[in-house]
């Protein structure tokens, strides 16, 4: 594998034998992937593929036997340059029967087609030899056939012989110690990161200590440095900095800020170092550093705010931690001993609530603490083009009780893995040093908060951390215990397409927004630039063309296989709905039996009783679901109205939903599903190209949070992981979870201005009751604006149009712009297994910027 990104490894499982070589050195043992081996005895499948390998003039083979195997593991490292005749270290232990996966089947696993827990047949192997050692190589696989996912994998022996577990994972080739996480460099991963280091008791009595402003004006000129007494003010994320030809083992880095009464100065930990001592340091803890060395400060660093104004912040010279040159020496101090007269700061946290945040100025540095009624899915996004380095990130929603609208949160890796993959709605949340993004002349105006490279995450645990004595957090404890109706659980929801941020509402705000070098893309490559996306890569591309078919889809039949052009206009499936409500209401049960008061209100099960006890008494509704726009709803809905309304109808349109039910019963206007126009029955059978990437995937919808199954959700909102995990029991169908959306979704064909290639995409919009002033503009530019629908009310009359009424008004309003060149934002996406989402995110009038 190219660039900065390392070689894939798929390892099959079949029957195997076991060849252990005690005279080999362990470090040479190669990493482990998972296989299941078979009766005591019995020759693996990779075992005779091997003996046909020896056997064969050819460097490679096609088998005698092909034979289908599961892959259990796919981990990937960096691969430095180096010829193919120096393999460095082959696999210690044959019954590990690792397999590298040839460079040029790379895109398998980067369009997630080659993951764990899949059927796989492997139909040419070659043999890398180490030609510098008897006897030593490895199996390369050099053709598959990527097949169904299992059920079920039967795992008859753990990952690693039983006898040998204390020997840690290393990849085949190029010399490295470990794997990297298989979607970033960001994230630690594999057994070489280790969480052991605990506080020990320091004799101070021959310690001689410096302070850091002492040491900032005579660094220069010493040789030595006496001890730092420290405590961490600040720690961030992980960078990985390796490249194919610097020959460096471990190549992470990660910075600290420390203080003392003095200053507060830049930590840096280099290499080894790190896998050693990341996972267990954290903000707060007081160090005693010897053995460091001191440098000039890197003048392009921006340095976080410090937590006490009053502290001198110390920019110009940086304390460097390596295992080596010279080795330092870390020790964690227990707080109890502590001493006063050391005034070591403490740490201040910056806490806003929700309803401060309208008034926070862009770029303010913040902590927030809430409950997740949104959690979004796993996304990545190249760091630069045409490399092949990504961020991880997702979308979340908090509400804190201060506002009717939630903190939305754009929350990348935060080198937390364990947390990262771990959160689901109906949870405490609290994030730390969030950076505050807004835009006051845009409509909507934009405002949201995103992860620094010093932000913290914290679900669980909250006991004893330093921020549980604030008072913001204190009050939002408060809020909590005092809500006693479960009501608003119901519209907590979990991953989907989510379309944020909203762009511009005008082109040309959108031209000076956007930083590529093309603002526009040809239709005509469209095609590469989604069959370039790599698994969960998330793009935004804007296209010319002219809307020539809009065609509605009811929700009943959003997710399904059967053609949706198809699906009746009158169909309903009262089936889903019905098992949807009746699963509410096992919800609600199970939830109101597990009530109970918590003695510790910021433990995991404290919050999930709390927030079960959620109640409605401000008479205000938070709209959870995956979009731009909350709203607050006048009155909640009476249980009458409840029982009068469709199922598959958020809690927060009922009131509504019922009031125009009544009125269309008395005059119901005639409703259209489809427009096509007159310039496509002309063109659609003399085009060269036609895209068809409008099919909405079960994965695309925001789905219905049940807290009972938040296993099984949350991962299906992760990103595929690097091994296999057995399921617990049979998994359910996402199909099955009810949607989030309750209007359904659009297909739309975009014709080339040229009027030879065509596209298919969706339209997912969500409707909300307010904002009257998109009634004075054209509807479909501003629904595409919002991603979503605000329908004007009806004069003298609180009542709002049914989803099929209002998507006739769409449909009405693209008929308007028959023939007209419009510029289509496009957010595309790759789910993986040769799925892609291509939506419409939004449409503008290049000649109209009002």
């Amino acid at each position: 594998m190219s660039g900065e990104l390392g070689q894939p490894q798929a390892g099959p499982s079949h029957a195997g034998l076991e060849f252990p070589n005690p005279e080999r050195s362990r470090s040479g043992v190669p990493g482990g992937v998972i296989r299941r081996v078979g009766a005591q005895g019995r020759r693996s499948w990779i075992q005779k593929v091997l003996e046909q390998i020896t056997d064969s003039p050819l460097q490679w083979v096609t088998p005698s036997e092909v034979v289908p195997v599961a892959v259990l593991a796919v981990q990937r490292y960096l691969l430095e340059d180096e010829p193919r005749d120096t393999i460095p270290k082959p696999p210690l232990y044959c019954y590990d029967e690792k397999c590298y996966l040839d460079p040029s089947l790379n895109f398998l696993v980067y369009k997630n087609i080659l993951k764990v827990g899949i059927e796989m047949k492997i139909c040419r192997v070659s043999c890398l030899y180490n030609e510098k050692r008897l006897g030593q190589g490895i199996l390369c696989i050099d053709n598959v056939h990527c097949g169904d996912t299992l059920e079920a994998i039967s795992l008859e022996t753990p990952f690693r012989n039983s006898a040998h577990k204390e020997i840690p994972e290393r990849p085949l080739r190029g010399g490295k110690s470990h794997y990297l996480a298989l979607w970033n460099n960001e994230d630690p991963y594999g057994d070489i990161w280790l969480t052991n280091k605990q506080p020990e008791e320091h004799n101070f009595n021959n310690t001689k200590i410096i302070s850091l402003s002492h040491l900032e004006m005579t660094w220069a000129n010493r040789r030595n440095f006496p001890a730092l007494l420290v405590r961490i003010l600040h720690k961030s994320k992980l960078r990985y900095y390796g490249k194919p030809d610097k020959k460096m083992i471990e190549p992470y880095q990660t910075f600290l800020e420390v203080a003392d009464s003095s200053g507060t100065v830049s930590v840096i930990m280099w290499n080894a170092l790190c896998p050693e001592w990341y996972k267990s340091l954290r903000v707060g803890l007081v160090l005693l550093l010897q053995d460091y060395s001191v440098k000039k400060s890197y003048p392009f660093r921006m340095q976080p705010l410090p937590v006490d104004p009053q502290i001198k912040l110390i920019s110009t010279m940086e304390i460097c931690l390596n295992l080596r040159d010279p080795p330092t020496n870390i020790i964690i101090i227990p707080e109890k001993q502590v001493k006063p007269e050391w005034r070591l700061p403490k740490l201040n946290h910056r806490f806003i609530t929700r309803s401060e945040l309208d008034d926070v100025p862009e770029n303010y540095i913040c902590d927030v603490i809430g409950i997740l009624i949104f959690v979004g899915r796993v996304q990545r996004s190249k760091k630069k083009e045409n490399r092949e380095d990504f961020w991880s990130y997702r979308w979340i929603h908090i509400a804190d009780g201060t506002s009717e609208q939630p903190f939305i949160v754009e929350l990348f890796s935060t080198s937390q893995p364990e947390i990262f993959e771990n959160i689901y709605p109906m949870t405490y949340f609290v994030c730390t040093q969030l950076k505050v993004v807004r835009n006051d002349h845009q409509v909507p105006k934009l405002l949201y908060l995103t992860t620094t490279n010093e932000s913290r995450v914290f679900i669980t645990g909250h006991r004893g951390q330093p921020y549980t004595n604030d008072t913001k957090v204190k009050n939002f404890i408060h809020w909590i215990k005092t809500r006693t109706d479960s009501e608003e659980v119901k519209n907590t929801v979990i991953g989907g397409y989510y379309p944020y941020p909203p762009v511009p509402e005008t082109f040309t705000k959108y031209s000076s927004s956007v930083k590529v070098e093309s603002l526009l893309t040809a239709i005509s490559e469209v095609r590469k630039e989604i069959e370039d996306l790599q698994y969960r890569e998330q793009k935004r591309i804007a296209i010319q063309g002219i809307i020539t078919v809009i065609k509605y889809i009811p929700h009943a039949s959003a997710t399904e296989n059967a053609s949706a052009s198809e699906t009746p206009r009158g169909a309903n499936q009262p089936s889903t709905s019905q098992a949807a409500r009746r699963e509410n209401q096992s919800q609600e049960r199970d939830n109101n039996n597990k009530r109970h008061q918590d003695d510790d209100p910021m433990s995991s099960q404290g919050f999930q009783t709390a927030y079960t006890s959620l109640s409605p008494t401000k008479k205000k509704r938070i709209v959870q679901g995956p979009n731009a726009k909350q709203v607050p709803v006048p009155q909640p809905e009476t249980s009458a109205q409840t029982k009068g309304c469709k199922p598959d109808m958020p809690n927060i349109f009922l009131n509504r939903e019922s009031a125009s039910a009544s009125a269309a019963g008395k005059g119901r206007r005639p409703i259209s599903d489809r427009w096509e126009s007159q310039l496509w029955k002309e063109k659609k059978f003399a085009l060269i190209d036609h895209l068809h990437y409008s099919h909405v995937y079960p994965e695309s919808i925001p789905r219905k949070f049940i807290f009972e199954q938040r296993k099984f959700l949350t991962e299906q909102f992760n990103s595929q992981p690097a091994k296999y995990i057995p399921p617990e029991g049979r998994p359910p169908n996402l199909d099955d979870f009810k949607s989030a959306r309750s209007l359904g979704h659009f297909e739309v064909t975009i014709l080339g201005l040229n009027h030879e290639i065509a596209i298919d995409v969706a339209f997912l919009p969500m409707y909300s009751p307010e904002d009257l002033r998109t009634s004075q503009i054209d509807s479909l530019l501003s629904c595409m604006n919002y991603s979503c629908v605000y329908p004007q009310a009806t004069p003298g009359n609180d009542s709002m149009a049914s989803p099929r009424a209002l998507a006739s008004d769409i449909i009405k309003a693209a008929s308007k712009l028959d023939k007209a060149h419009i510029v289509g934002i496009l957010d595309i996406c790759n789910l993986g297994n040769d799925k892609v989402e291509v939506y419409l995110h939004r449409i503008y009038s290049p000649t109209n910027d009002s």
